[in-house]
């Protein structure tokens, strides 16, 4: 890789751990304009991975929103600085920061897509506000969808390797998994066990 190359991958990444990267800018214009809408939606996947402690790079902006609320801004905003990324998409990209946004409707499932215990819930059930008036999907309804997507697809480690880092961060006791989703709740127990492991060896 060319030495301007590795710059520009730590330029970015500086910009997204200070909060100034084009995905956080993104994800604020975004809940601005839904927030203006008045439609509820919670902001899912990494970015609410990193609202809750486990701060790593993304390179897009996961939400979840119901289809009506989704096909209502596509009809008032698409072609003003979003576009759909393909015709018939249900995700987009916004055009102004160059990112992504990759939707998750509420009463569809998590991984494989196929129906399961867990399911995209009601944003307006599961979500916490963070900084910027933002709602992020709370820490359990993280969890279990990425258990669930976990579960369900062989080629997502990393919400595995999400869920054991937000384990730690978060101290998570073993007895959380009382909480979760039954279906998820053996899978939570075995990762909790990871957790436990010292990479320090």
């Amino acid at each position: 890789m060319p030495p301007q190359s590795l710059l520009d991958v730590a330029r970015r990444a500086d910009e997204f751990f200070m909060k100034k990267s084009p995905i956080h800018e993104a994800m604020r214009r975004l809940a601005r304009t839904l927030g203006e809408m008045q439609i509820p939606f919670a902001v899912a996947g990494a970015m609410a991975a990193n609202a809750h402690g486990h701060v790593r790079t993304t390179a897009d902006v996961d939400i979840l929103i119901r289809s009506e609320d989704l096909a209502r801004f596509k009809e008032q905003h698409f072609g003003l600085g979003w576009l759909a990324k393909f015709e018939g998409s249900k995700n987009f990209r916004d055009t102004v920061w160059n990112v992504n946004i990759d939707t998750l409707i509420v009463g569809q499932y998590p991984g494989d897509g196929l129906p399961k215990p867990v399911a995209f819930p009601a944003p307006e059930d599961v979500a916490e506000i963070h900084e910027d008036d933002i709602p992020f999907v709370s820490l359990k309804t993280l969890l279990e969808l990425k258990l669930a997507c976990g579960m369900t697809v062989s080629h997502r480690p990393r919400d595995f390797d999400d869920v054991i880092q937000l384990v730690r961060i978060n101290d998570l006791p073993l007895d959380f998994a009382g909480s979760l989703n039954p279906y998820v709740a053996d899978k939570f127990r075995e990762l909790w066990q990871s957790a436990q492991i010292d990479d320090d060896y």
